[in-house]
């Protein structure tokens, strides 16, 4: 170690490399070499932003909108956030509880800091989204990791809950649909989960960033039952504004004041114009634009689910939101890092190595993302077969 890198905090000796910008950086230089790389690693649409939510930007460019709002966010927009959970959920949720972010990751910064101290646990899923676990250990607290496998549908039991609580334990951190496998938390699982988490005197926090983005009639928010519960949430995925940086989080009344305290400190606040973009997010218009998408993102989940069947990758057969498969490639290889990094070098097939996403089996899974359009999906699982039968 050089004499700059013993200045680092000790913190960062757990915190991973976000392997997928690694597989993204690898796609862009063989793209500048000249050859055509199908891209299924990335969590991001390739639908442009929505025209509505584009010309609301416009609009407020033309105003000069373009300082400081205040740190939770604009009134208009935190109410048309709240008139959403009503609609889509029967939820009454005050404006007041809702706080914009820069993004969900600007959302998690903030409830990590607020919910988590040094040397505290906190439970989650193994395979989850990697950021989760990286910003515990930088508050020096530990993720506790909870197995999770294919025949489970990559979701927690109660009995598991009970099992990796330790005495450390402060909060229970769910995901629904999850990346990266695609599943939900159903009603039942979800409204128990959140009783066990108050009967053992834990903090929840749900992700609901892919809420929007699901195959299923029915994809309950944990608001619907519990007001306890803290929430994030993101204007990136359903909603199409990826390169926006536009988020939300809801907590609970008694949280309000210090949620505002953070933000203060954090961001000070939010883009000033991707807040006023997002107005047009809930309109008649984009919405029925949204709607669009989500039933061709089902359709490429259809196509790509079967094709790897045939192909001898295991996956659920219940992959009910988002847009990633978790696919098990044990047939093919037990190093996942090294499938992807051949699958990209010499087929020029980016998908993103499940050591990611955790540990558990990490070895033996890919997330492969339907993010592409149905061309080059197809183009991508042309060269799959040919790098693997």
């Amino acid at each position: 170690m050089s004499s700059q890198q013993s200045m680092l905090s000790a913190k960062m000796a757990n915190v991973s490399p976000f392997r997928v910008m690694t597989v993204m950086h690898r796609a862009a230089e063989l793209e500048r070499e000249g050859h055509k790389v199908v891209h299924m690693e990335v969590g991001e649409p390739d639908f442009s932003t929505a025209l509505p939510i584009v010309n609301e930007a416009k609009k407020a460019l033309d105003k000069g909108l373009t300082q400081y709002t205040s740190a939770p966010g604009i009134i208009e927009l935190r109410e048309a956030i709240a008139k959403h959970y009503k609609r889509k959920h029967r939820a009454n949720i005050s404006p007041d509880r809702i706080l914009i972010t820069p993004g969900a990751s600007g959302g998690l910064s903030l409830l990590a800091n607020m919910l988590v101290s040094p040397g505290d646990g906190v439970l989650l899923t193994d395979p989850a989204y990697p950021c989760v676990r990286n910003f515990i250990y930088m508050l020096s607290a530990e993720p506790q990791l909870i197995p999770v496998s294919l025949e489970q549908n990559f979701q927690p039991t109660l009995e598991q809950l009970e099992q990796f609580k330790t005495d450390k334990t402060v909060g229970l951190w769910l995901a629904s649909p999850s990346n990266p496998t695609g599943t939900i938390l159903e009603k039942d699982r979800l409204f128990a989960a959140s009783d066990w988490a108050k009967s053992n005197g834990l903090h929840l926090l749900v992700d609901e960033i892919y809420h929007g983005l699901q195959y299923v009639e029915e994809l309950p928010s944990v608001l619907e039952y519990d007001d306890s519960a803290f929430v994030v949430s993101s204007f990136s995925k359903y909603f199409g504004m990826t390169g926006w940086r536009l988020g939300w989080i809801v907590v609970p009344d008694d949280f309000v004041e210090t949620a505002n305290i953070l933000a203060q400190n954090l961001f000070i606040s939010a883009p000033s114009i991707a807040q006023y973009a997002a107005l047009a997010a809930f309109t008649e218009e984009a919405e029925a634009i949204f709607e669009e998408r989500r039933i061709a993102f089902g359709e490429r989940k259809n196509y790509l689910a079967k094709e790897l069947k045939s192909l001898g990758f295991k996956i659920s057969d219940n992959i009910q939101g988002a847009f990633y498969i978790y696919a098990n490639i044990s047939k093919f290889s037990d190093n996942t890092e090294e499938f992807c990094r051949e699958l990209l070098d010499s087929h020029h097939v980016a998908i993103t190595p499940g050591t990611d996403f955790g540990e558990y089996k990490a070895n033996e899974f890919v997330r492969i993302a339907f993010t592409t359009g149905m061309d080059d999906l197809k183009l991508g699982v042309e060269r799959l077969k040919a790098a693997l039968t």
